[in-house]
């Protein structure tokens, strides 16, 4: 070996998996608001990461993750929530992320009659006294230290029910509440994970990219103008849902339970960013049109008021609907023409017999057979060599096919003449 020479080990190769970088420990606050429960429910049911793959150090590169969830945790009472009053005041030690749930209350409105709408633990005022911790409150004192803040769900995004019309409570979203202005410890502004409840999958992916960019292995990752992930929702619902097909071609479901497009049943899938139909709901199955239901619209932020009443159809489903069975209607006969050229073997295109025990299948007639030479002729142009072979092709392959087009054209004339004698014997039978 000469002295040039290097020999490869571990030691000259980066250990990527749980090498040690930056940031070592991560704490993760989850905070709830005007909540339902169902995006703890979701993240807990994400398998692709899963909540236990990240606490348990399991994917490669990121930092340890200490979960502190209401419903989760194992402590109660003041050792549950001794972390919270550390990170408050600064004194945990380490960094941290908050994950909050359920839209923000504007509490001064329930402060005002000696009242809270959503708290969690105890905020203590002195002399003895002390009251309810609004988790609003909460938010607002551990954001500014945060190494990130996550809204999960549509309520904790943009407001969501709690936000509607007609709200006694001035709900919000996260984003709102902590404005346009707010950054993170680290640089970073409110990140969003739609969705009533968002995909359990949604929720962990997105946390997981987060940690990795701020243990610093991985990029910051694409987020659209309104703090989504924009890989999960830069495209439409329509777009990967299973009856999209449908809906070009102007064919639309007069009844839940059918297969063809829900739009005219009041799905808003053509205008709403989601990926639920590519994705499923859990674990690859499920979601709202795969199983046969209507978009409703509930990871946009208009939702609910901009997609209510539900299960009705969106006002331009006349123009949009008319248009597409217009447009439908050149379309499937064109298809089909293409569809019943695809489902015919050479043998049956000369037999003009299709064997099928199934069901009577026609032949070709004069018109179609028209159709498909024209067809074939533009199908295979531009390209000197095709199915039906080229001037080129059979000077080529003339000696070499002659025994070969005399055995063809013998087995033909067999099928061919084989047909008849297979008619009469049926009839006798």
């Amino acid at each position: 070996m000469s002295d040039n020479e290097t020999v490869l080990s571990n030691e000259h190769t980066p250990l990527f998996a749980n090498e040690s970088g930056p940031i070592k420990e991560v704490h993760a606050f989850w905070l709830a608001g005007m909540s339902c429960d169902g995006c703890s429910i979701a993240a807990v049911g994400a398998k692709n990461p899963s909540v236990e793959q990240l606490i348990h150090q399991q994917i490669p590169g990121l930092p340890k993750i200490i979960l502190h969830h209401p419903v989760l945790a194992v402590e109660a009472g003041h050792r549950f929530m001794e972390p919270y009053y550390k990170a408050v005041k600064g004194e945990l030690g380490a960094t941290y992320v908050v994950l909050y749930e359920g839209s923000v209350a504007d509490e001064q409105i329930a402060k005002d009659t000696g009242g809270y709408f959503s708290a969690m633990g105890m905020d203590d005022l002195g002399d003895g006294k002390w009251r309810p911790y609004p988790t609003a409150d909460m938010l607002d004192d551990l954001a500014p230290g945060a190494a990130a803040v996550i809204a999960v769900g549509t309520c904790a995004s943009w407001g969501g029910v709690p936000a509607a019309v007609g709200n006694v409570t001035g709900s919000m979203g996260v984003m709102d509440f902590l404005g346009e202005d707010y950054r993170s410890a680290l640089g970073l502004p409110v990140v969003n994970i739609p969705g009533c409840s968002p995909i359990g999958d949604n929720i962990t992916e997105t946390i997981t990219a987060v940690l990795m960019f701020l243990a610093g292995v991985g990029p910051l990752p694409e987020f659209d103008e309104l703090g989504r992930p924009a890989w999960m929702f830069n495209e439409t619902v329509h777009r990967g849902c299973p009856r999209a097909g449908f809906y070009e071609e102007g064919v639309f479901a007069e009844e839940y339970g059918k297969p063809e497009c829900l739009v005219e049943l009041g799905c808003w899938g053509p205008v709403v960013q989601c990926n639920i139909a590519r994705r499923g709901a859990l674990g690859h199955n499920g979601g709202c049109m795969n199983v046969g239901g209507i978009c409703i619209g509930c990871t946009m932020p208009g939702f609910p008021d901009a997609f209510a009443p539900f299960y009705k159809a969106p006002p331009g489903k006349f123009i949009s609907g008319t248009a597409s069975r217009m447009v439908g209607s050149f379309i499937r006969p064109l298809r089909k023409i293409s569809q019943r050229k695809g489902n015919m073997t050479n043998r049956w295109l000369k037999t003009e017999h299709i064997p099928s025990g199934w069901g009577h299948v026609e032949a070709p007639g004069v018109v179609m057979k028209t159709i498909h030479y024209f067809y074939k002729k533009i199908q295979s142009s531009g390209t000197p060599y095709h199915p039906s072979g080229s001037n080129q092709q059979r000077k080529l392959q003339a000696k070499s096919r002659s025994a070969m087009s005399d055995a063809i054209q013998r087995s033909g004339k067999r099928a061919i003449e084989a047909e008849p004698v297979s008619s009469t014997a049926k009839e006798l039978g």
